[in-house]
């Protein structure tokens, strides 16, 4: 009886494997395909010239601050002590603002870096799916996410390349 369900088992899972081992894999290096693409370099550009405006802006600031300080310090002596007190709270409210600055900054930068970087990569991921499916690939991997990379598995970067237009 037990020789009759290994059989069955057998005969069941023997076509199976077959079916596994004849699918096609293949592999993609999406990151060389993306830092060649010319959108990714605009968006590159771009967020680094926001990013050069957001700096100008944090260097004018906490020049303007040391500027303020200084003639705090100064003068801290022969002030009286509400006019002090209120230049205090105007350095603090300075070093607020400075520092919410700074936060809202980084936050505005990392969202157009996402938003800039979507399209892209929706646009690789689509051109990888079209080649997949035109060549018969089961699967494609992403070379930065695996281990290795076997001798049957074919590299499709370069026909993704020329799907996404990069030469």
């Amino acid at each position: 009886m037990l020789k009759k369900i290994v059989l069955a088992v057998a005969l069941i899972a023997l076509p199976a494997l077959g079916a596994m081992a004849q699918q096609k894999f293949a592999h993609v290096n999406a990151q060389a395909i993306i830092v060649e693409m010319a959108e990714y370099k605009k968006a590159v550009s771009d967020i680094e010239a926001m990013q050069k405006n957001y700096q100008d802006e944090l260097q004018r600031t906490q020049e303007e601050f040391n500027k303020k300080y200084q003639e705090y310090v100064a003068q801290a002596d022969s002030l009286p002590r509400n006019i002090a007190e209120r230049r205090q709270k105007e350095l603090q409210d300075m070093a607020q603002r400075q520092e919410q600055f700074q936060q809202e900054a980084g936050q505005s930068l990392q969202q157009a870096q996402q938003e800039a970087m979507n399209p892209i990569q929706e646009k690789v991921l689509k051109a990888v799916q079209e080649v997949a499916n035109s060549e018969g690939y089961a699967y494609v991997f992403d070379v930065n996410g695996i281990v290795a990379v076997g001798a049957q598995s074919v590299d499709i970067t370069d026909k993704v390349k020329t799907k996404v237009g990069v030469k």
